[in-house]
């Protein structure tokens, strides 16, 4: 059950490590908490939401992006034993509530055009599909 929304601090980076580790297999390193974490918390703009259960535990986590244009939404997974009791809509509507206060009037988000259940969270929340063609440039360090 869902306790409160609210920032990430930095005593969460474990939890949301391995929250994101169940909801994210597989994903690039770049996407890793040990990567990801870091360079979100440099940008400083309190984008990043984590969601308590009641007993303490981070459960679901979002990130955004603002870069002054459009708004992004990023990062949202919550722990698959609280899934389907609104954490996920939750998440997404204090990030659109923070991207909102700072003067954002569009937000983008991907998803793989394979993840049909996660296509359908996102219409029931009010998101629509783009005719859009997304790219992208790995950088190699």
């Amino acid at each position: 059950m869902l306790s409160t929304i609210r920032s990430y601090e930095p005593d969460d980076f474990d939890a949301v490590d391995r929250l994101w580790k169940e909801c994210f297999p597989g994903a690039p390193v770049r996407n890793h908490a040990e990567h990801a974490i870091p360079a979100k918390l440099w940008a400083g703009d309190d984008l990043f939401i984590v969601a308590q259960g009641e007993g303490g535990g981070i459960i679901g986590t979002v990130m955004a992006g603002y870069d002054g244009h459009r708004g992004w939404i990023y990062a949202v997974a919550v722990d698959s034993r609280c899934r389907r009791q609104g954490i996920g809509a939750a998440l997404v509507r204090a990030a659109e509530e923070r991207l909102i206060a700072l003067g954002c009037m569009k937000i983008n988000l991907q998803i793989h055009s394979d993840n049909a259940a996660v296509a359908r969270f996102y219409y029931r929340i009010g998101y629509a599909l783009e005719q859009r063609i997304s790219m992208g440039k790995q950088i190699h360090r």
